[in-house]
């Protein structure tokens, strides 16, 4: 959901060997980016590539709400990688609060530290260096590579995945992992120009995020709704697997949610006892305390202590 609202394109060469068939949606939808795009800080130019980073691991799953107070506080802390990747993991794990998935901020400071030590500080605008980074997927890399350094990817999230479901496939939604066929779709969408696929991948993101939304879609509102597949079939249902909502209340993320809680309050080692008082029932709790120690999220002491990691 990210990108600079003016990018600096030309970092990167235009492979596009055919003329992209999606031509007659850019305009549109550009057009309409330019006019509707949010003032979001990770698009504006002074968050440069490390801001566009952190924005990505931030809002995996996460809505942009939830996000901004986090991010503007992570980056007056830790404005450059080796600023974040001078400090424990732990501290990570402290400053990421309730965003949820806790183990994206172990990752980010994985990928902190990686490009301390390999790129001498600056997140990498080459995109197979940015895959090779530790906690760094396909999304990731080509998010970071299209909005921090303007080049030619397709950025694939659900969003993007839903918007060409509906416009170009003629369904309600995508299926619920990304398909080879998606990527060969988005591909195929991408604009020769560079820093018009730049700028495509970014719009097509907000589309799906503001108009093109999971439920009550504005179709009013958008650009492309002559063209859409899916409304111009009369929105035919969903036949695919059903799709369930996540719940949260009562299960091993909320008891970690809480463990974690206790831990990033404290300021040292907190005892078993501690952590016993936030969920009553004895096996989920230890269950949901076990894996937090597996995720590296939390270190075990000697003598029944925890506490954040340190290395």
């Amino acid at each position: 959901m990210t990108a600079p609202t003016k990018p600096p394109y030309g970092n990167a060469a235009d492979s596009a060997s055919e003329r992209a068939p999606g031509e007659p949606l850019h305009s549109p939808v550009i057009d309409w980016f330019d006019e509707h795009a949010r003032d979001l800080p990770w698009r504006r130019p002074e968050a440069g590539a490390w801001g566009v980073m952190v924005s990505e691991f931030m809002l995996q799953q996460t809505p942009v709400n939830r996000v901004l107070p986090v991010y503007e506080q992570w980056l007056a802390r830790w404005p450059r990688p080796a600023d974040l990747a001078a400090e424990a993991p732990g501290e990570a794990v402290r400053a990421w609060g309730r965003l949820g998935y806790p183990r994206r901020a172990l990752r980010l400071h994985g990928a902190a530290v990686a490009i301390t030590e390999r790129h001498g500080g600056d997140v990498p605008a080459d995109h197979a260096q940015l895959l090779a980074l530790p906690g760094i997927g396909e999304y990731t890399a080509a998010a970071v590579a299209s909005f921090a350094y303007g080049q030619r990817h397709a950025v694939l999230d659900t969003n993007v995945r839903r918007v060409f479901a509906r416009a170009v496939t003629g369904v309600q939604y995508p299926p619920n992992a990304t398909t080879a066929a998606e990527r060969r779709l988005a591909r195929a969408l991408l604009p020769e120009d560079t820093s018009t696929a730049a700028r495509w991948a970014a719009a097509s993101m907000e589309l799906g995020a503001l108009v093109c939304t999971a439920k009550n879609e504005s179709c009013h509102r958008c650009p492309i709704a002559a063209q859409c597949a899916w409304r111009l079939a009369g929105k035919p249902a969903h036949e695919g697997p059903p799709r369930r909502g996540q719940t949260y209340a009562g299960t091993d993320r909320q008891v970690r949610g809480r463990l974690l809680a206790v831990l990033r309050e404290a300021h040292g080692p907190v005892p078993q006892t501690a952590l016993d008082r936030v969920w009553h029932e004895p096996v989920q709790r230890a269950r949901a305390l076990d894996g937090l120690v597996a995720d590296g999220l939390v270190e075990p002491l000697p003598g029944g202590l925890y506490r954040l990691p340190l290395t």
